[in-house]
């Protein structure tokens, strides 16, 4: 009898470790399809960052517009580059660990978007690194194109670096104290 409980411990440890690493394995080997300008090179630099992170990458020189109005992003959520990955949107210059962390928890949600072409952020490495974050859209439902922030990136300048605004009005008040 103790033999037959050790098998099914050792057989339910075995598929409870298969739950846990298979969900892990199957994102990172997903296919995005990308849609862009035939002349973007940032949107080429980030799709080299999703197949560096695992990704299979397919990518469609046609644009993005059309996709992106089809899948619900309002242009000003927009960016250079529209990807689709297992019914989800990316725009932008989203990282591929946050997309890794969209295709394990599975929101309900449109995709997620990196606004504009932030400094810093993946495929946009120009030595200056900008704060951005990274904005879950949710699905219709829950307002069309309403946000909330997934993630946050980026280098925030230390407090000793904010210089107070100096001006003709706030240099008189200085020296009425």
């Amino acid at each position: 009898m103790k033999a037959e409980q050790l098998n099914i411990l050792i057989t339910l440890a075995l598929m409870m470790a298969i739950l846990v690493i298979l969900p892990m394995h199957v994102s990172a080997n997903q296919t995005v399809e990308v849609y862009k300008s035939p002349t973007c090179g940032c949107c080429a630099k980030w799709v080299e960052h999703l197949e560096s992170h695992g990704f299979t990458v397919n990518t469609h020189d046609v644009g993005n517009q059309k996709i992106r109005a089809q899948a619900g992003i309002v242009p000003s959520l927009g960016s250079c580059h529209t990807a689709m990955v297992d019914g989800y949107a990316i725009e932008g210059h989203v990282p591929a660990e946050d997309i890794k962390r969209l295709l394990k928890e599975k929101p309900r949600a449109v995709g997620l978007t990196v606004p504009d072409m932030p400094h810093g952020s993946p495929g946009m490495e120009t030595g200056r690194v900008d704060p951005y974050d990274v904005l879950l859209i949710k699905k219709s439902g829950d307002t069309r194109g309403a946000t909330t922030i997934y993630s946050r990136h980026g280098a925030l300048p230390p407090a000793s670096a904010v210089q107070p605004l100096k001006n003709d009005f706030s240099e008189s008040i200085l020296r009425l104290k």
